[in-house]
């Protein structure tokens, strides 16, 4: 049976499109296993997005998902990953940039209306603010909740707990009474193991 597929390669000239429409705004370009990345300056988000979006030789169409990375050890301790489709080119690009808890990301709630929910999970784990957005405000964890979870600083039982307390008739929140465990399994051995014909392991 023959193929009739097109052997066309769909990211064939994007990348040269994308340095002549973003030219300074971008920081570095790479293509590994079939996926391009933009890396770009912060203020150049909305900026870059519109061009992708409206540019017919791109045309990336829809936003997919905005995701989080936390590297502590770097000046700018966040990465903030864009995923953009193609539906009529059958091609995906990812933008990045760099952020962190105090100077906000624009927001693309302007753009693509899904960027919503997105934005506000990415600050709820991470604390980077987008400014612009029209409801930033925490969407997975409680409205109590002290810090942010995907931090990789932050501590493994959390900052606070919340419990019902019966005399207030109400939920309050406490420090964290839980004691630090290890996950290790604790192995109790028998009296008479290493003896001759003992070997018995009991687990705890």
């Amino acid at each position: 049976m023959t193929n009739h597929w097109p052997l066309t390669k769909p990211n064939d000239g994007v990348i040269d499109r994308a340095r002549t429409l973003f030219g300074a705004q971008l920081i570095e370009v790479t293509e590994h296993v079939g996926e391009i990345t933009l890396t770009i300056a912060r203020d150049a988000l909305v900026a870059v997005a519109t061009g992708l979006r409206d540019d017919p030789e791109l045309s990336f169409e829809q936003l997919i998902d905005i995701a989080g990375v936390d590297y502590p050890e770097r000046p700018e301790r966040f990465e903030v990953n864009y995923l953009f489709l193609s539906l009529t080119k059958n091609r995906r690009i990812r933008v990045k940039l760099f952020a962190d808890d105090v100077a906000p990301v624009a927001s693309l709630t302007g753009l693509w209306a899904v960027a919503n929910w997105w934005e506000r999970e990415v600050y709820d784990l991470y604390g980077v603010l987008f400014s612009g957005h029209p409801d930033l405000r925490r969407i997975l964890t409680d409205y109590g909740f002290v810090g942010h979870p995907f931090r990789k600083d932050f501590p493994v039982t959390g900052y606070v707990e919340m419990r019902y307390d019966p005399e207030q008739k109400r939920v309050i929140y406490q420090p964290v009474t839980i004691e630090p465990r290890e996950i290790v399994p604790r192995v109790t051995r028998e009296d008479e193991y290493g003896e001759a014909g003992g070997r018995k392991v009991r687990n705890g």
